[in-house]
């Protein structure tokens, strides 16, 4: 529900946080009073009335330009002083993703988020639940031998996970299980010995690691997401191809997670049920 304030309390706290913020840009009131083309006079009056009057907008909003923060700050409707671009600045952040998953930015999130549960969506099957020969087959051709910094991140994200306290919820399209079970599409060409291998790593360490880890299984034909990790409520990450993309506002980790959250319910197959998936995916064969 939406809290009213009183005209005199909003009048009061505008004073407040305009003197703040003068105060935080070492600006005098004849410095203000320059920067937005009034009499100093009138900065006086701002800061001195103790009526309920606000000022109009076209001077909340040059104030505001002029110590770099937000006008609706200044007004009381946010508690976040920075302005937009300086918000989204903060906010929102573009990283370069390699090929294999070996930098030590995606590593720092999931220490980052030590303790906190961390909700995933993979473009493939998850690199940390992978064999070394699965790993191998999928970066080799593209990364020769640093195939194998990437089977050691995978490893020590592994690692990461079975100690840091944290909860990791996976959701999968249940189209990327038969795809990889039958060597088709991206998986084309991976041989039956290790797509059954793999099988058979994913039931062992889902038996070690459940409940931690909990794995669910959507139908893409009903629900869809892109590629996404949320890091608990500090931080969700839009994997690109070339790029991620990380969001740090508490508003659109939230949506991340609602919808994270939604895969979840509409799962066709829950937490509990993935190991009998596991038991039917490795006695099919390719017809």
């Amino acid at each position: 529900m939406r809290r009213f304030i009183d005209k005199r309390d909003r009048a009061s706290q505008f004073r407040q946080r305009l003197a703040g913020a003068m105060q935080e840009k070492s600006m005098s009131q004849s410095g203000l009073a320059r920067a937005i083309g009034v009499d100093r006079s009138t900065i006086s009056q701002l800061l001195g009335d103790a009526g309920a009057r606000l000022p109009n907008a076209q001077i909340v909003a040059e104030c505001a330009t002029a110590l770099a923060v937000s006008a609706d700050w200044l007004l009381g409707l946010t508690d976040r002083p920075e302005n937009l671009a300086d918000l989204l600045a903060t906010s929102l952040t573009m990283t370069e993703a390699p090929r294999a998953l070996i930098d030590e930015t995606i590593f720092g999130w999931h220490r980052e988020a030590a303790g906190y549960k961390v909700r995933h969506v993979p473009a493939t099957l998850p690199d940390m639940l992978k064999t070394r020969d699965m790993l191998r087959w999928e970066y080799e051709p593209q990364l020769g031998r640093t195939a194998d910094q990437a089977i050691g991140a995978s490893e020590d994200r592994l690692a990461l996970m079975a100690k840091a306290g944290s909860d990791y919820e996976i959701a999968l399209p249940l189209h990327e299980l038969a795809s990889f079970t039958r060597a088709e599409g991206y998986y084309r060409g991976l041989p039956e010995d290790l797509r059954f291998a793999q099988i058979a790593r994913l039931r062992e360490l889902y038996d070690q690691l459940y409940p931690a880890l909990r794995i669910y299984v959507f139908d893409a034909r009903r629900v869809f997401s892109a590629p996404v990790t949320i890091f608990g409520p500090l931080l969700a990450v839009i994997y690109l191809g070339r790029n991620y993309i990380a969001f740090r506002d508490s508003a659109r980790v939230t949506s991340f997670t609602d919808h994270f959250d939604w895969l979840v319910r509409e799962a066709e197959i829950g937490a509990r049920d993935f190991p009998t998936l596991l038991t039917q995916l490795a006695s099919e064969r390719r017809k």
